[in-house]
């Protein structure tokens, strides 16, 4: 199998010998000091500020995302949110769900955020922001850098989900005015799916000590309590959060996150190069180097996948809903290398003579 999907993606073959390890026991001084490594590589690369925490969430990315909302803000918070796509509708109804008040900036699919969209809303009271920073339904990527500036300005509290975006985009949290950040295991991370990660800045360590959040497997501040002896409140993936260790130091062995970025940005370079004399139309505004997002012009994006995945054993990622015969999302994110990319493109290139597409 060749997995061009957004995750789970390819891992490495020392990540996987790990996963073929028995798993450990983990009220252990030994696992204590690979969690404590973790949570000082994680807050290294994504530019944490000293007093910085991060917390490991046994679950999907959207534990952290909901994790996030209830320990954070509460019925007297006032947030807006971006709806570009599935993801930002996911923040949504957690707002929903938590009775939480807010707004939102529903955007067209493959549409990014402007300024002057953004600046309607200044001055208007809000305490919190949430938005996926790269959406991933779409391939979208919305400007940080626009996005810190405005929270910055207004004094709002800033939640990023970097879920699909972390290590392959640029991201600082201190210069670019994040107070939280939420990514995956099974996204660059490039390690099995099972653990979400939440970095959180001094002052949203801060803000998760001043609330009272109505839950227990979510809750932030025994989550926070128990890292700082390296452990987790519950029993927590234990092989998954090994392979992320050993994952982490191998980024910082070769050069750290901005050679990571590079290698990711050049990948997907490489792949929109090859696809340019193909019939397809990348959709996206403002893309992510983690994905390209592509409309076939010629056949339903569906069937593609398919065939792809039946017939030559190679893995893109499908869409669901409205989007499913239009877009195919190609990642560019885990274990892959330009020969990958041909290989892929090559197949695209027979589909194209057997008039598949």
């Amino acid at each position: 199998m060749l997995n061009f999907t957004v995750g789970p993606v390819m891992s490495e073959d020392y990540v996987l010998s790990i996963g073929a390890e028995q798993v450990p026991y983990f009220r252990t001084p030994e696992f204590s000091a690979i969690m404590k490594e973790n949570e000082s590589l994680m807050k290294e690369f994504t530019g944490a500020d000293a007093d910085g925490r991060v917390v490991f969430i046994t679950g999907s990315g959207t534990a952290s995302m909901e994790a996030a909302v209830v320990n954070l803000f509460d019925e007297k918070d006032k947030l807006l949110v971006v709806n570009g796509g599935s993801f930002g509708a996911r923040f949504v109804k957690l707002c929903e769900i938590h009775g939480i008040n807010f707004d939102e900036i529903h955007l067209e699919y493959g549409k990014s955020l402007t300024r002057e969209e953004l600046w309607q809303y200044s001055g208007k009271g809000y305490t919190g922001f949430l938005v996926n920073i790269h959406e991933t339904s779409t391939g979208v990527k919305y400007d940080t850098d626009m996005i810190g500036e405005f929270c910055d300005k207004e004094g709002i509290f800033l939640v990023v989900d970097a879920i699909s975006s972390f290590l392959a985009d640029p991201l600082d949290m201190q210069k670019q005015h994040i107070d939280v950040m939420i990514t995956g295991s099974q996204k660059a991370l490039a390690c099995p799916p099972g653990v979400s990660v939440i970095v959180l800045s001094s002052a949203a360590v801060k803000r998760v000590y001043d609330h009272d959040p109505k839950c227990m497997y979510l809750d932030l501040q025994d989550a926070l309590t128990n890292g700082e002896r390296g452990q987790t409140p519950f029993t927590p993936a234990v092989g998954v959060l090994r392979q992320i260790h050993a994952r982490l130091c191998s980024i910082k062995e070769a050069g750290g996150v901005e050679t990571e970025i590079n290698r990711i940005s050049g990948l997907a370079k490489d792949f929109r190069e090859r696809i340019k004399e193909l019939p397809f139309e990348i959709c996206s505004d403002s893309l992510s180097n983690a994905v390209t997002p592509i409309h076939p012009t010629t056949v339903s994006a569906y069937d593609i996948f398919t065939v792809l995945k039946d017939e030559y054993g190679i893995w893109i990622c499908p869409n669901g809903g409205d989007l499913k015969d239009k877009i195919f999302r190609v990642g560019h994110i885990g274990a892959l290398t330009t020969d990958d990319n041909k290989t892929l493109t090559d197949a695209f290139k027979k589909l194209q003579e057997r008039k598949i597409i």
